[in-house]
């Protein structure tokens, strides 16, 4: 389909609520296969609509390894119902450029979701899975990864993205004085 541009921090859509998927049809496979295209080409474990800055609640991503056949896993309207246990890991995000830090995560969660074509279902996942199901949840909910994180490790990543960011404004007025 189409890979379509992900939206950065501090773009004022990653904060933002999204509304519940009613329409399942043509619209929706198709925010899905630009979604899927973006991802890979990315590329990351997953991906949220907000991040290309389509407020739905649609989640998609592939928890495989590199060595085996990728496998697309759809989330539409998913909720946790129940998470328990801790663990702790390295997370970083398509959205949050140059930034990685320790979040603490629930270690087995339960979820209902609906799939392509509006049916609901509940399963329950663990570990990694887990873990990526959490953090692109986090994104349908107008939240970030860095939200999760101490105010001073806040603060630091956003001083380092102001700093990314008038680094990118300069280069890009250097550029067209250039052209």
């Amino acid at each position: 389909m189409a890979i379509r541009e992900i939206l950065k921090h501090p773009h004022p859509t990653l904060r933002k609520k999204s509304k519940v998927v009613t329409e399942f049809d043509d619209n929706l496979r198709k925010l899905v296969a630009d979604m899927a295209d973006t991802m890979y080409d990315a590329p990351g474990a997953g991906l949220a609509a907000p991040q290309i800055g389509v407020l739905q609640r649609v989640v998609i991503m592939d928890v495989t390894s590199k060595e085996e056949e990728g496998q697309l896993i759809v989330l539409v309207n998913p909720v946790i119902l129940h998470g328990e246990g801790s663990q702790v890991d390295e997370e970083g995000c398509l959205s949050v450029v140059d930034f990685t830090a320790k979040v603490k995560r629930f270690e087995k969660i339960r979820v209902r979701t609906q799939n392509m074509a509006g049916e609901e279902n509940e399963f329950e996942a663990e570990g990694w899975f887990a873990r990526v199901i959490q953090h692109e949840l986090d994104h349908i909910e107008g939240a970030l990864f860095i939200d999760h994180l101490s105010s001073l490790k806040r603060a630091l990543y956003k001083k380092q993205r102001k700093k990314q960011l008038r680094e990118e404004m300069k280069l890009e007025k250097d550029q067209v004085n250039h052209d």
